[in-house]
């Protein structure tokens, strides 16, 4: 069913004007995007979320379409722009390395990933923007042959893998750009952190409320079944220490700005 509502706004000139809000299927299409296309161009900003229903679902402004259309360049842009690749073979095909070569780069963190997706074997299947695997290959073209670097090969040698703490960073770094205040910020760090290291940066049990009903939801294609959900949610939290720590501070100092909000407005959070 077409999901179709209204929202008011103001033009440039102060006037009230009416924007139609479209649901995702129907702006997906009007965009010429497939749903997963156009899920991908929201995670990335390209594609900004209008007023949500009542019941949760994200609505997008028909302005907002003619805005992503007109800055979208020739035919097939936009769809370049989202293309994604999955699993080391295709990505390695993109860059014109061998699968090997291309698993070192992405666990010494040289590439990111922008997504994943859980297989059949319940192993992580990394995913790659094309656009970025072609950029790299264009702009390191020594890191395609040769000897690896000595940095890479002691990451290499102690067992590291970069891969998850690169995409939580990367997907962090996509969350606060969409938050709307200091209380949804100091939720999406909060996101980030195992239950205990919460515990222990957030006592006040009130303030662990808010943050967990602001918290944002998991990313598109987190799956649904148990056992692959339960190791695609370790993906989210942070795990070496100083990861950890830094995700720590970074919420301590999101709970100052949050705090001062509600003590000048009296809202979101405990004051």
């Amino acid at each position: 069913m077409t999901q179709v509502g209204t929202a008011l706004r103001e033009d440039a000139a102060g006037a009230v004007a009416v924007d139609v809000l479209l649901g995702g299927v129907q702006a997906a299409g009007e965009l010429g995007l497939s749903r997963h296309e156009f899920a991908r161009a929201v995670q990335l900003g390209i594609v900004r979320a209008g007023p949500r229903t009542i019941g949760g679902a994200a609505r997008f402004a028909r302005a907002e379409l003619d805005r992503v259309r007109s800055a979208a360049g020739p035919p097939g842009a936009l769809r370049e722009r989202v293309e994604t690749v999955a699993g080391a073979q295709a990505a390695a095909e993109v860059v014109g390395v061998g699968p090997s070569r291309f698993t070192r780069l992405a666990r010494c963190g040289h590439v990111i990933p922008v997504g994943y997706r859980i297989n059949r074997y319940r192993a992580v299947v990394w995913l790659y923007l094309t656009t970025e695997l072609r950029s790299f290959a264009a702009r390191e073209p020594g890191m395609l042959r040769g000897i690896a670097p000595s940095a890479d090969r002691e990451l290499m040698a102690a067992g590291a893998d970069l891969r998850p703490r690169k995409w939580r960073g990367r997907h962090v770094g996509l969350l606060l750009g969409r938050a709307a205040d200091p209380w949804e910020r100091a939720a999406v760090l909060a996101s980030v952190l195992p239950e205990a290291e919460l515990l222990e940066t957030v006592p006040d049990p009130a303030e662990r409320i808010v943050l967990a009903a602001l918290g944002p939801p998991p990313p598109y294609g987190h799956p649904q079944v148990p056992a692959a959900a339960a190791v695609a949610t370790e993906l989210l939290k942070a795990g070496p220490p100083d990861e950890i720590h830094w995700y720590r501070a970074s919420l301590d100092f999101a709970l100052v700005q949050a705090r001062g909000q509600s003590k000048s407005t009296g809202e979101r959070g405990p004051t």
